[in-house]
């Protein structure tokens, strides 16, 4: 069975809402918890996506996590 790829996004649109984007290992981005929504999805140009769904933002591949973003790797299947 062949893996699907999450969707592609794009690039964040400044003129629409979008969730912020962190590394896993951004020490100084605050804690899923102390995000001031409080909501288990996060938002890419204006788009809802539920906690845990995976998009594609360019190569980055991004995982929704209670309202931030984190960069979890690569979408370009030739460089994970």
């Amino acid at each position: 069975m062949e893996e699907r790829m999450p969707p592609q996004v794009g690039a964040p649109d400044p003129e629409r809402e979008t969730s912020p984007v962190a590394d896993e290992t951004d020490e100084d981005f605050p804690p899923a918890g102390m995000q001031a929504d409080d909501r288990p999805v996060c938002l890419f140009n204006g788009v809802v996506f539920q906690d845990g769904e995976f998009v594609c933002s360019g190569a980055d591949l991004l995982r929704c996590d209670c309202g931030i973003w984190i960069r979890e790797g690569s979408c370009d299947p030739d460089h994970p």
